[in-house]
């Protein structure tokens, strides 16, 4: 969980010792990358798919990705489906509906409720830069 930011780190980390009460234990596949990393997924995605377009449904730029930027992590089977229902409490929110492991910090939920989910990230506004 090296390089994430700070706020996502407490996050996680309360939200992992409440769900270790009721024996679901936390497990982060993926956290922060590097540009480097995250470009490499990307080309890697692109061959997958057999296009940018197709790819861009599951992989982000370096330049867009959330991963990079140190808000996002991946999460284990256990783990996502106990923040599926309680992450909000902990600003803890899946963001895209075709990828269950996903979640990023949106402290705002806390009192708001997560946000809708996009169906996947060429949906996402923020992917667009």
């Amino acid at each position: 969980m090296a390089n994430l930011h700070p706020d996502l780190l407490r996050a996680l980390r309360s939200a992992a010792t409440d769900a270790a009460g009721d024996g679901v234990v936390f497990r982060v596949n993926s956290g922060w990358r590097s540009p480097r990393y995250q470009s490499g997924l990307l080309r890697d995605a692109v061959v997958k798919y057999g296009s940018a377009a197709e790819a861009a449904r599951w992989v982000a730029t370096p330049a867009t990705s959330p991963h990079v930027a140190a808000v996002a992590v991946d999460l284990g089977f256990d783990a996502r489906a106990w923040l599926s229902e309680h992450g909000a409490a902990y600003g803890l929110c899946r963001i895209y509906a075709n990828e269950p492991w996903h979640f990023e910090l949106r402290p705002e939920a806390q009192d708001r409720g997560c946000p809708p989910l996009y169906p996947d990230p060429t949906n996402d506004p923020r992917m667009r830069r």
